[in-house]
């Protein structure tokens, strides 16, 4: 396993961020890291990539134990934090030889032209970091992170601040390394989780409350369904509520409303046969799939 995390625990004074949490991370994998603001996501990560010791547990990388062999840790991690750190007076690609350097990378030049094509900086690439968008910003970070071509990336918000036609680029870098890296992010947009990872693991007040593939994330959402139902005239909420199995109903506008039932119901034939007994129209009809957001809410609201 490229990331090993055992028993991982890291407390602040009286506060425990992360609670005794275990994972692993193979190669060739892209590992959504999500969860509600203080969760302890950017703790872990900070762990994992030696700036912070933890309190309990062990973490290794590429075989490497943090703890023990941090020099040998962060030769194995490119990493991009929340909070982009860069030296805004120096030209990009000034900065990025100075990076370079300190990799002692081989081949400098011809790498860092490699990486800003890769990251879209060719444009930017002699302009101050100072006087860059934070889109840019962003990149010149991703440009960094991926220099020395680790075997594992650790990228906390890394598409903070683009623009959807970079979205679309750094989205589709992250997969495309996803296929022979280790690649663990946060993020909170919802869809890029559905559009980048391979598996997701969910935590909440430092304890891990799902770790599934992508595509068996959404069962996990069972205790509710909901049904849209829309009608060409309009319906008294109140009946629709006298449906059976129906728990609550919003109108999302006009005639269109949003049925919640019982997760085991399926309450489409019902509604139909409500109206067609009040000679009702039904325009539209079908049950909503359930989605990574749907998963997230439920598994951290109210925790």
């Amino acid at each position: 396993m490229s990331v090993t995390v055992k028993n991982l625990t890291k407390i602040y004074g009286a506060q425990k961020a992360v609670d005794n949490i275990s994972f692993e991370a193979p190669k060739g994998q892209v590992l959504g890291f999500l969860g509600p603001n203080g969760a302890g996501k950017s703790t872990t990560m900070k762990v994992i990539t030696c700036y912070i010791p933890q309190s309990k547990g062990t973490v290794k990388v590429c075989g490497h134990d943090v703890s023990e062999e941090s020099q040998a840790v962060r030769e194995k991690i490119g990493y991009l934090p929340e909070q982009n750190p860069l030296y805004k007076d120096m030209y990009v690609k000034e900065y990025l030889e100075f990076i370079a350097n300190v990799h002692k990378v081989p081949k400098k030049q011809a790498r860092i032209r490699e990486m800003i094509g890769q990251t879209g900086l060719e444009r930017e690439q002699h302009k101050k970091i100072g006087a860059l968008s934070k889109g840019y910003r962003q990149r010149v970070g991703l440009a960094q992170a991926l220099l020395h071509d680790p075997e594992v990336l650790i990228l906390d918000e890394p598409t903070s601040g683009l623009d959807p036609n970079q979205l679309v680029e750094i989205r589709a870098l992250i997969k495309e390394l996803g296929r022979e890296k280790t690649v663990i992010f946060s993020t909170h947009i919802m869809q890029e989780v559905q559009a980048i990872c391979d598996r997701v693991i969910i935590i909440n007040k430092g304890k891990i409350v799902a770790d599934d593939p992508i595509d068996k994330l959404q069962d996990r959402v069972t205790a509710t369904v909901t049904v849209k139902a829309e009608f060409l005239e309009k319906v008294e909420e109140k009946l629709l509520l006298q449906i059976p199995g129906v728990m609550d109903v919003v109108n999302r506008n006009g005639n269109a409303y949003l049925l919640s039932t019982n997760g085991k119901l399926d309450i489409r034939p019902e509604i139909f046969k409500m109206a067609k007994q009040n000679n009702f129209t039904l325009v539209e009809l079908f049950k909503e799939k359930s989605s990574v957001e749907d998963v997230f809410q439920q598994l951290t609201r109210g925790k």
